[in-house]
């Protein structure tokens, strides 16, 4: 029994964390779109910046996200192992679809739609608070929204600013601006995006804890009551997961965000990029998981449409909206058959 829990209990974080891997992996074409296409950097160092960074903000920066994740949506006591593995492995291929067809998916919806699925499969949909799930489906809505008439908004104020400015010395200080704009931006999605497998371990670690007390309580002690927290090593372990997933790129969805919208400039970048960071990190402050994908790709758009409407490719953009829209239902049925699958052999 006890060797039966361990080697489930290795086998689900070893999934999470392919799950920040693919996470990372997905959403770094987002990161580091910009400032590669309008020649910032070169790619392989502005992975490794990004990645560094990613590091740093997931390890430093707070598990708001993670206490949401694990114990805001679903209650920890009424969750099976079973629902664990099927709401993991229905977000990772669903990322890792997203990463194949070059659309930019949201690993967050992902996540979601397959605990949701996961859950009401297997315990039923009076297990989910719909109340916390609400409010974080809004904030997810709602932040593409900010970051498309932020990008519009901030992009019109630097084209103003430097519109007596030769073309060649405002491009030299964007690009400059670019790199920190970077860094920021790679600080705010790790301490967001890591936090996501942060809480799903940490919330298995309680389940197995009920199982298996005396060999779990060996590396994770709960709390009175089977109170949630986040231990060091699993914040170390999904910060390392995250960055490494981010360092190896994902090109085919760069090729989506910085050729096809439009000629992604560096106002665009710049601006992009310094809207996605305010929003990502905010998010992150209040514990609400938000998709790092849909701020990007909202803020590249409406950094172009500050030039005109007519200026960006709507109809690309309106792929990447329909892609949105059916991830949550997506994984989320997905993830349902999963169960019922993986019910079988739990």
């Amino acid at each position: 029994m006890e060797f039966n829990t361990l080697t489930m209990a290795i086998l689900l974080i070893a999934i999470v964390l392919i799950f920040e891997f693919s996470n990372g992996f997905n959403d770094c074409a987002g990161m580091v779109v910009t400032p590669v296409i309008t020649g910032v950097m070169e790619p392989r160092k502005v992975l490794l910046l990004i990645a560094v960074f990613e590091f740093i903000g997931a390890w430093f920066l707070g598990t708001a996200v993670a206490q949401t994740l694990g114990k805001g949506i679903v209650d920890p006591q009424n969750i099976t192992v079973p629902v664990i593995f099927a709401a993991v492995c229905g977000a990772i291929l669903w990322n890792l679809g997203g990463w194949y067809f070059g659309m930019p998916s949201s690993s967050s919806h992902a996540l979601i739609g397959g605990l949701v699925g996961a859950v009401v499969a297997g315990s039923g949909a009076e297990w989910i608070d719909w109340v916390k799930v609400g409010e974080v489906l809004a904030i997810l809505v709602l932040t593409p929204v900010v970051g498309l008439i932020a990008g519009r908004y901030l992009t019109q104020k630097v084209l103003r600013l430097f519109q007596y400015s030769r073309p060649s010395r405002a491009n030299s200080r964007l690009k400059q601006l670019q790199i920190l704009t970077s860094i920021t931006l790679a600080l705010s999605h790790g301490t967001n995006d890591a936090q996501k497998g942060m809480g799903i371990i940490s919330l298995s670690l309680i389940i197995f804890h009920k199982i298996s007390p005396d060999l779990m309580g060996k590396i994770y002690q709960p709390l009175p009551e089977y109170s949630f927290y986040v231990p060091k090593w699993v914040i170390l372990i999904c910060s390392m997961a995250l960055a490494l997933g981010v360092s190896s790129g994902g090109w085919r969805i760069m090729k989506t965000l910085g050729t096809k919208l439009y000629k992604v400039r560096p106002v665009h970048g710049f601006s992009a990029q310094a809207c996605s960071s305010i929003i990502i990190y905010l998010s992150s402050l209040f514990g609400f998981p938000v998709s790092t994908t849909q701020i990007v790709s909202s803020s590249i758009l409406g950094a172009g449409s500050a030039q005109g409407f007519g200026s960006v490719r709507w109809g690309v953009g309106k792929q990447i909206f329909l892609t949105w829209i059916i991830t949550i239902p997506g994984s989320a049925a997905l993830s349902a058959v999963l169960f019922l699958i993986f019910n079988l052999f739990f």
